[in-house]
C-alpha cells in the first residue's frame, strides 16, 4: 500500500509549530516553460525559507504523493517529459502505475490536509471552462477546497474560465473570498 510521503523536515516544522505552506507542482510541471519553471520552483522556496517559513512542495513521484519535495525531485518533475497532471480523481492511477505528477490544487490541498498542513499557497484556481455545459470540463478545485479544511491563498480563479459560472453555480457549497478591502460569499449555500 502506498502512503503518502512527507520529509522530515516538513514533519519536524509541522511537530514543532513552526510555520508550513504548502505549494502546488503544477506551475512547473504544466504552467510554466522550461527553464522559467524550475528557477520559479525553487525562488518560491527559496523565498519561504528567507521568510522562515518551511516550504512544502507537494507532487507525485514515481508513484508516491509526496509532501516536500526534495530539489532534486523538483528538477526532474520540471525536466520530465510526459508529466502526469494529477487532480484528486488521479491520484489513485498515477499511485497504481508509479507515474510521476504535479499535483493540481485539488490534490494539493487534499494531501496537504492529510499530512497536517493548514495554509496553502498557489496562482490560480480552477473551475468552470467555457462551453462546460456541452463538454463538462470542470476542475475539481472548488468543490475539493469546499470540502477540505486548509486556507488557500491564491490570486483567485483563471482568468481563461468562465469566472461567473465558477463561482456562483448553484449547488456548490459557500466560500468566503477576503481581499485587501473586501469579503463576500463566492457562492450560495446548497439546501
Amino acid at each position: 500500500m502506498t502512503t503518502i510521503r512527507v520529509s522530515d523536515e516538513v514533519t519536524e516544522a509541522i511537530r514543532d509549530g513552526r510555520p508550513v505552506l504548502a505549494l502546488e507542482s503544477t506551475i512547473f510541471t504544466h504552467g510554466l516553460p522550461r527553464p522559467r519553471n524550475l528557477d520559479v520552483a525553487l525562488e518560491a522556496e527559496a523565498g519561504l525559507r528567507a521568510q522562515g517559513v518551511v516550504p512544502a512542495t507537494i507532487g507525485v513521484y514515481r508513484g508516491v504523493p509526496t509532501v516536500g519535495l526534495t530539489v532534486p525531485e523538483i528538477s526532474e518533475l520540471a525536466y520530465t517529459d510526459g508529466v502526469d497532471k494529477v487532480s484528486l480523481r488521479d491520484l489513485p492511477v498515477a499511485i497504481a502505475l508509479g507515474l510521476h505528477g504535479g499535483t493540481t490544487v485539488a490534490a494539493t490541498a487534499f494531501l496537504a490536509h492529510h499530512a497536517g498542513i493548514r495554509v496553502f499557497s498557489t496562482g490560480g484556481l480552477g473551475g468552470v471552462h467555457h462551453g462546460a455545459s456541452e463538454s463538462f470540463d470542470e476542475s475539481a478545485d472548488m468543490t475539493v477546497l469546499a470540502a477540505t479544511p486548509v486556507l488557500v491563498i491564491s490570486a483567485g480563479v483563471k482568468s481563461i474560465l468562465d469566472v461567473a459560472a465558477t463561482v456562483v453555480p448553484p449547488c456548490r457549497p459557500s466560500a468566503i473570498a477576503t481581499g485587501r478591502s473586501r469579503r463576500e460569499t463566492l457562492s450560495t449555500p446548497s439546501v
